[in-house]
């Protein structure tokens, strides 16, 4: 997108949130591409993922406006207003998530915070060696990776239909877009 005059600029995501999300992205590849399961690497991983979910938590409690639950909570009303935009063609900004995004990420950390879980458990003499509960750790597992690729697609898609890179908004903590996509608000 063109720098000028006619471009706005939103400074949405604070430090915390782009390192949280960068770091949580190579938590996830590194546990389930690279490392081996049951090694001690990968409980780490794991573990600091968790962490990384519970600190993300507590800061949409206190943290930057647009990290802040209030801010995007996907309501119901806001589910269904943000879907008839789409419906209707258009596309209501957001500044930070957008309703579905929210969904998609309480979703993503219900994950990663239910693998923690599952792993730690699999550690305990109670649950040593019980298939079934390796079995939903793997299958949690394969639900994280297809929502994480479904949310990865997502951006990139409302990145274009939208006109604001995602992605890139996501790196710097900037969202770009023209003051025609705004309405010149």
């Amino acid at each position: 997108m063109r720098s000028s005059d006619s471009d706005l600029s939103l400074r949405v995501w604070d430090p915390f949130v782009r390192v949280f999300h960068w770091s949580l992205v190579a938590c996830v590849i590194l546990n389930f591409f690279v490392v081996e399961d049951g090694e001690t690497l990968h409980q780490i991983v794991g573990y600091t993922a968790s962490a990384l979910v519970v600190a993300r938590l507590v800061w949409g409690f206190v943290g930057s406006e647009h990290a802040r639950f209030a801010n995007f909570f996907p309501t119901p009303a806001r589910l269904r207003t943000h879907l008839a935009a789409i419906r209707a063609g258009g596309h209501d900004f957001q500044p930070g998530h957008n309703p579905v995004g929210a969904l998609m990420m309480l979703a993503l950390m219900a994950l990663v915070l239910a693998l923690g879980l599952t792993g730690l458990l699999q550690t305990t003499d109670a649950f040593w060696g019980e298939e079934w509960l390796e079995e939903i750790h793997e299958a949690l597992a394969a639900s994280l990776i297809a929502l994480a690729g479904i949310h990865a697609a997502a951006a990139i898609v409302m990145g274009r239909l939208e006109r604001v890179n995602l992605i890139g908004a996501m790196i710097t903590g900037v969202k770009r877009r023209t003051r025609e996509q705004s309405g010149a608000r």
